[in-house]
Formats: C-alpha cells, sequence, structure tokens
C-alpha cells in the first residue's frame, strides 16, 4: 500500500506538468507589442541680428509631428522664415535710390503625408502642401498628391524613401491675382543616414512639376545631438521654380543657410 502512494505522487506532478505547459504556449502575447504606435515631436529655431554699419534680423522656425505604427505612418511639419534687412532700391519710382530697413522675407509652409503601409518596403501615400510667400511670384501655393512609396533601404543607419504620384495645384498669381491651376506629378526622395552615434545626415528633394511651372526644394542638413533631447542642426535650402515671367527682383533661385537648435519632445 505503502509502494503505491509513491508510485501514484510522482505520476501526478508529472501529469500536471504536462497539462499546463500547452496552456502556456497558447497564450497569445500582450496586443501592444503589436500596436504600439510612435510618436515624436520635433522643433527647430534660428534667430540672427546684425547691427552696425547695416541691420538685419532673421528667424525661422519648423515644427514637425510624425506618428508611426505597424499600419500607417503620418507627418505634419509647419515652418516659417521670415527677415528684414536694409534694402537699397527705388522705392518711390522717382528714380533715386535709397535705403530703407524693410521686410525681406516672409513664407509660411504646412505640410502633410499619411502612409498606409502595404509591409516595411512598400506603402500607399496622400500628401498636401500649401505656402504663403510674400517674395514670390505666387501669393500662395496649394497641392494634393497621392501615390506610391518605396523604402529602397531601410535599417538602423540608413534609410532611402521615394514616393511618386499624380496631384493637383492650384495658386494666385502676385501680380494678377489670377487663380491658376493645373494637374501636376510629385516626387519625393528621402534619404537619412546614421554617420556616428550622435551625427545624422538628411537630405530630403520635392518635385511639383505641372504645365504652369515646376518647383523643387532640396533640403540639405546635418544635426549633432547633444543629449537625447536637444541638438545643432547646420542645413541649406534650395528652392527653385522654373517660371518667373521675368519680373524684376524676382529671381528662379533661392537658398536659405540655417544654423538652428533642435529640440526633441518625449
Amino acid at each position: 500500500m505503502t509502494d503505491s502512494r509513491h508510485l501514484l505522487a510522482p505520476l501526478a506532478l508529472l501529469a500536471l506538468a504536462l497539462s499546463s505547459g500547452p496552456l502556456r504556449a497558447q497564450t497569445p502575447p500582450p496586443a501592444y507589442e503589436e500596436d504600439a504606435q510612435i510618436w515624436n515631436l520635433t522643433g527647430e529655431l534660428g534667430l540672427a541680428m546684425s547691427r552696425g554699419n547695416r541691420r538685419s534680423e532673421n528667424l525661422n522656425s519648423k515644427l514637425l509631428f510624425s506618428q508611426e505604427d505597424v499600419r500607417s505612418k503620418h507627418r505634419l511639419t509647419l515652418s516659417a522664415l521670415r527677415a528684414k534687412s536694409d534694402v537699397t532700391g527705388d522705392f518711390d519710382g522717382d528714380g533715386i535710390a535709397e535705403t530703407r530697413y524693410t521686410t525681406s522675407a516672409n513664407r509660411y509652409q504646412i505640410g502633410g503625408t499619411t502612409a498606409i503601409k502595404v509591409n516595411e518596403m512598400h506603402n500607399w501615400f496622400g500628401a498636401a502642401r500649401y505656402e504663403r510667400d510674400d517674395f514670390s511670384l505666387y501669393d500662395y501655393q496649394g497641392t494634393f498628391s497621392f501615390g506610391y512609396g518605396h523604402h529602397f533601404l531601410k535599417n538602423d543607419r540608413t534609410k532611402l524613401l521615394t514616393e511618386i504620384g499624380p496631384g493637383y495645384r492650384r495658386a494666385r498669381h502676385a501680380e494678377s491675382g489670377e487663380i491658376r491651376s493645373d494637374f501636376i506629378v510629385r516626387g519625393l526622395l528621402d534619404f537619412e543616414r546614421r554617420l556616428t552615434e550622435n551625427t545624422r545626415l538628411t537630405n530630403t528633394l520635392l518635385i511639383e512639376s505641372g504645365n504652369e511651372n515646376t518647383f523643387a526644394q532640396n533640403d540639405l542638413g546635418v544635426a549633432v545631438s547633444m543629449n537625447e533631447s536637444l541638438a545643432l542642426k547646420a542645413a541649406l535650402q534650395a528652392r527653385h521654380n522654373t517660371e518667373v515671367e521675368d519680373q524684376v527682383g524676382i529671381k528662379n533661385t533661392d537658398t536659405l543657410t540655417t544654423i538652428n537648435l533642435v529640440y526633441t519632445f518625449r
């Protein structure tokens, strides 16, 4: 009788272990691991002032909000540029040149993109952009587009994204006030390379091409992180419009060089 009890105890423990193993294996992983949302809010600010023989002030800022999960990615960008400086010219039309301290740049822009992921390398996107510029051929430009995006490279150090698709543009001519609209083709090339643990190189090329005008903007930047939230960024922006209609004082290409403080809200 005693031997039977000693034999039943190990068998009971073995049966309990075998029955509990499959139950643990069938437990699904927590839902938040698959549906975790990654969001990021980054602000840039740069200010330059000079006094003496000539005066100038330059203020540029940018705010970038992005959110990403396994199914989609969203980006919203707001930027502003305002500058005042000593400008020499014939302001009164009397043929006499004079120097005035006046606004020399005033531009605001908002843009957004929503991408639905097919997988980690492919997506479908919709994009919109609106800008006002007091020193451009157009008072404002608004565009909307949609299309296909593809990551040629996507790893911890390098990212290369391309987007292309049709769209529509609406703009108001600065002098005549005429509203112009046309269909466009939008292309985007977005490159990012982590050079070191705290140094990052980025370059973004945007092209919106239509019958009325082809607009291209290239943003090249190098950011050096000082800690997890604060970085110093040097950037060069070039903007080009193919059509300026030979207006006096308006050139096809504008460039902007900035050194900004960048703060990432975490």
